[in-house]
């Protein structure tokens, strides 16, 4: 095992030939990177050379392919490749003597689970702060969900998918649980915890019921060597899940958090633990809150003394925040485009980030270099930027280009994952809970709701009864009615008998 990655060769002597070795140290690859230039100059491939030089170094790798072409890395490079000659020619400019082809050790992984091991966490892991992000939470809204968090943890409700979210939001907006949790923990207004609700089902409509569930992702398994002693390049496919940029950019700042806060101290050791690639970095930082913000830049800054490393990939060093690229020792600069004002002064930004080179004004150089060169700075023994180099950047073992479907399912079926995380684990949590005590409180409620029927049914049997002696009693109108209908009812009978009998007598 080498204790540097060869990333090319400068023409650092001014022969004109690029035969200076461009090295990034193993011992300081912690201190984070860039890889930066505009769409087409080579970062995929730079970004594929990194992870795949790493896990030769005995580094695992954790690096989101956005385009699908990066799964090529499980593949070996082919003579019959197109560019063939190209790479070799290449091979031979910069020096590189032992050229060849060969595959890094590689784990699919995927959200959707479609072309690779589900990726799951759980809602508690997640926490109310990246949730608030993924769902744009306003700050009455995220307190409302912090709310609801601590409400969980006192009743010993695990919220774990999706459903345990929606289920306890549901709980919380029954008026007298509500006003009880107001008095216990603060206000929770009824259209706050509404909104809350909408944005919950619009990411539902995102895909995120895929991300939340068990079993959940043992961050060790990110972190495994071959037998050989190689680190597998772990590959999520996010070509799908680049789609929703907010699942895609909270997923990968949660996954670097969990790294954060279950990894423990090491300083600064002879090689990484674990390498990072955050392709489309801009993702992460756009219309990110404060606290967000301050989250990202914690991380970063501290997640060093870890042992892991951190390399944001993006289109230009501007989209990431002046305090996170103060972190990043380890550049590539690839070209850039001036042709507008702005343009040109993120040129002028980008050659400012380097230790100069007297040999070459870095602002023009930036937007003259030609795909496959990069500007090179890497920090040396002491930690200290290296001058700026023009550097042709190496040709890649692996193959250019996407893998196969084929080839795809020939890796996954060798991974050493397979077939742990595929079914999903449904065990009693905040949903099953809140169920069995709704089930309970509906089946008291029946009980008590016969009661009353058959206390009712009583009541009304009493009072009939009760209504039918009053009706045998008759009243003094009654009484005098009805003697006043007797006694027409005799003078009428006397007045027919009288004409009766009185015809009888003629």
């Amino acid at each position: 095992m080498t204790d540097s990655l060869f990333i090319g060769g400068a023409d650092a002597d001014g022969s004109g030939t690029p035969n200076t070795a461009q090295e990034l140290l193993l011992k300081v690859a912690n201190r984070h990177g860039l890889v930066a230039g505009a769409t087409g100059t080579g970062k995929t491939v730079t970004l594929q050379i990194l992870a795949q030089g790493f896990s030769d170094a005995g580094v695992p790798v954790f690096c989101a392919d956005v385009k699908g072409d990066l799964s090529g890395i499980c593949v070996p490079g082919s003579a019959d490749h197109k560019l063939h000659d190209k790479l070799v020619a290449r091979a031979n400019l910069i020096g590189l003597e032992d050229y060849g082809y060969g595959a890094a050790p590689t784990i699919f992984w995927d959200v959707f689970g479609e072309n690779g091991h589900p990726i799951r966490a759980t809602i508690s892991e997640m926490g109310p702060l990246l949730l608030s992000r993924l769902m744009g939470l306003t700050d009455a809204q995220e307190g409302v969900l912090n709310i609801a968090f601590e409400y969980a943890d006192d009743n010993g409700l695990l919220l774990l998918d999706l459903k345990d979210l929606r289920k306890l939001l549901v709980h919380l907006s029954q008026k007298e649980v509500r006003d009880e949790i107001s008095q216990e923990y603060g206000n929770v207004a009824a259209a706050s915890l509404g909104a809350v609700q909408r944005n919950l089902l619009m990411l539902e409509r995102e895909g995120a019921e895929h991300f939340f569930g068990e079993p959940a992702l043992q961050l060790e398994d990110l972190m495994r060597t071959t037998q050989d002693g190689r680190g597998y390049v772990n590959v999520l496919d996010a070509t799908k899940l680049i789609n929703s940029p907010k699942l895609y950019s909270t997923f990968l700042l949660w996954l670097l958090s969990e790294l954060f806060e279950r990894l423990p101290e090491v300083g600064d050791p002879d090689k990484p633990r674990l390498v990072f690639f955050f392709d489309e970095a801009h993702l992460l930082f756009n219309d990110a809150p404060p606290a967000l913000m301050q989250k990202i830049e914690q991380v970063v800054r501290l997640i060093r003394s870890k042992g892991v490393g951190v390399f944001f990939v993006t289109q230009n060093p501007r989209d990431l925040p002046e305090n996170v690229l103060a972190q990043l020792g380890n550049r590539l600069q690839h070209a850039l485009r001036a042709y507008t004002p702005a343009e040109r002064k993120g040129v002028r930004a980008a050659a400012q980030s380097f230790r100069e080179n007297p040999a070459f004004d870095t602002e023009e150089v930036i937007t003259q270099l030609g795909t496959g060169e990069a500007l090179v700075s890497t920090l040396n023994t002491k930690s200290a930027p290296s001058v700026v180099q023009r550097t042709m950047i190496r040709p890649p073992a692996s193959r250019l280009g996407p893998a196969t479907p084929a080839e795809r399912a020939i890796v996954q079926k060798a991974s050493p994952f397979a077939g742990k995380y595929e079914e999903v684990i449904d065990r009693e949590s905040a949903y099953e809970i809140l169920e069995e005590k709704e089930a309970e409180a509906a089946e008291q409620a029946e009980k008590l709701a016969a009661k009353e029927e058959k206390a009712k049914a009583a009541l009304e049997k009493k009072k009939s009864r009760t209504k039918s002696t009053r009706s045998r009693r008759q009243t003094p109108l009654e009484a005098a009615g009805k003697q006043a209908a007797r006694t027409a009812t005799r003078e009428f009978t006397r007045y027919i008998l009288r004409g009766i009998l009185g015809g009888m007598k003629r």
